[in-house]
């Protein structure tokens, strides 16, 4: 793979955000609703930190620990803070901490601002229109 940015192969459109203090079920609504595996979780402040939920989290908290989706919040069963990086940074450094942390979403934040998220599917389709 040529030396690539992250900013140019992210996701930046339609970044789909929830409020951590949604319930569980209106994040498995969107999620339906957006044909997407996972949700960026909002800032509760300027100061804080953003997160992901995941089928996998949700999967473990309602599935596994037969929990109620109607009581549950998002901030309960979110990653947070998610992983994040650079758009600034090497593509070979973002998939580096995707191998070694065994995630498959890296959020991409600057000045502590959301500007889009990096897949592996991200990687991989970027990496097979280069072969």
């Amino acid at each position: 793979m040529n030396c690539k940015l992250v900013k140019e192969i992210m996701s930046q459109k339609d970044l789909t955000i929830i409020k951590p203090m949604a319930t569980v079920r209106k994040a498995l609504e969107l999620m339906r609703d957006k044909k997407v595996k996972s949700l960026i979780v909002d800032k509760l402040r300027a100061s804080d930190a953003y997160g992901i939920l995941t089928y996998k989290n949700i999967l473990f908290s309602i599935i596994a620990n037969d929990e109620d989706i109607d009581l549950l919040r998002v901030y309960d069963v979110c990653t947070k803070p998610a992983y994040q990086i650079s758009q600034q940074l090497d593509v070979k450094y973002a998939v580096q901490l995707m191998v070694r942390s065994n995630v498959k979403r890296l959020l991409v934040v600057d000045n502590n601002e959301i500007e889009g998220i990096l897949t592996m599917t991200d990687v991989m389709d970027n990496y097979l229109e280069d072969i």
